[in-house]
């Protein structure tokens, strides 16, 4: 009998072992490399909010840290490849808004829930973008391009980063505000999408500033209007959509780390005090503000932005052509018509 219960007190400790947390897992955190997934092709704000990120956890880890870039399906393949990694740190996402809310949102093949799927880490930055032309598009403000829009009836089309991009739906939210026929050719990235423009394969498209301000002095891309609530202090003469008659027209894209889901906490408090002590330092401004990306108030607010989100996101899976108060655009309802228009349409 002393025996059985011997065995039996022995196999009790054995379990409550095997079930139990491995702190000293997380004390020794990271014990290899550390991927940060990038949900994009190379270029970009998130390319490069990855690889800032990356130096400097790199530098305050003592570990390896790379940015990987997994573009395809606007960001879906990346989302997925990191929900079904190993929660041990050691794999992470560079998520923005489009992934992390947009995508999981219109797509039903999206193939994760980002609720599910991820911790929230950190907040990163805020940016927003410019609305531009090639050169061969005879306009030089937006009321100029929608006028030539309605006379040319489905002649135009604009680049994104992808079906479900947060610059899908902002052009979707024009086109459907101006009554516009204006036809979508999506990309891996804001970077590719910048690229066919200057090419001369797409008419226009709507990207962060980065980098634009040389191609706009130089006269091989033509500024329209900016998505922010001001405008660009190195674009004065630029006006915003707000300015051009387009109420609540800004496009706030927010970028944040996140990890999959059964990521243990200590791990996931240990990278986001690191991330809020390591890059909030001059080198990082400097570098974040050439780019035109801004670190919003508290890093640590991505939580709760997406504990908002989340509600939302819930409410629009109960009433599908509701989508008010989703993060990236504010006038979402007539965004969710302007989208439900082009797929009845056959559009993408």
């Amino acid at each position: 009998m002393r025996r059985r219960i011997l065995l039996a007190a022995l196999y009790a400790a054995l379990v409550r072992a095997l079930a139990a947390p491995a702190p000293v897992h997380a004390q020794t955190y990271p014990d290899r490399l550390i991927k940060i997934i990038v949900p994009q092709t190379a270029g970009g704000p998130t390319d490069l909010l990855a690889r800032v990120t990356a130096q400097r956890l790199q530098a305050a880890l003592g570990q390896n840290v790379i940015a990987e870039n997994r573009g395809g399906a606007g960001g879906a393949i990346a989302a997925k490849a990191v929900a079904a990694a190993e929660p041990d740190g050691h794999t992470l996402l560079l998520g923005n808004t489009s992934v992390l809310v947009h995508i999981p949102i219109l797509s039903h093949s999206a193939g994760y829930d980002p609720v599910k799927a991820f911790a929230p880490v950190a907040r990163l930055a805020v940016t927003y973008q410019v609305i531009f032309v090639h050169p061969s598009v005879p306009a030089k403000s937006i009321h100029e391009l929608i006028a030539y829009a309605k006379a040319n009836p489905g002649k135009l089309n604009y680049s994104s980063a992808g079906v479900g991009n947060t610059l899908h739906l902002a052009f979707e939210l024009l086109r459907f505000k101006a009554g516009i026929d204006i036809t979508h050719v999506p990309y891996n990235s804001g970077a590719e999408a910048l690229r066919a423009v200057l090419g001369g394969q797409v008419h226009m498209s709507l990207v962060s500033l980065t980098g634009l301000v040389p191609l706009f002095q130089e006269g091989k891309l033509r500024p329209l209007a900016a998505t922010s609530p001001k405008r660009f202090a190195e674009l004065p003469d630029v006006p915003t959509m707000i300015e051009s008659g387009f109420p609540d027209f800004t496009v706030p894209a927010v970028f944040g780390v996140v990890a999959p889901a059964a990521t243990p906490t200590t791990i996931v408090d240990k990278l986001n005090a690191t991330i809020n002590r390591e890059l909030v330092s001059p080198e990082r401004d400097k570098t974040l503000t050439r780019a035109r990306l801004r670190l919003p108030a508290g890093l640590r607010g991505l939580s709760c932005r997406r504990a908002r989100q989340v509600g939302r996101r819930r409410q629009v899976r109960k009433h599908p052509h509701r989508l008010t108060g989703l993060s990236a655009l504010t006038a979402v309802r007539e965004c969710a018509q302007a989208l439900v228009t082009c797929r009845a349409a056959g559009g993408r």
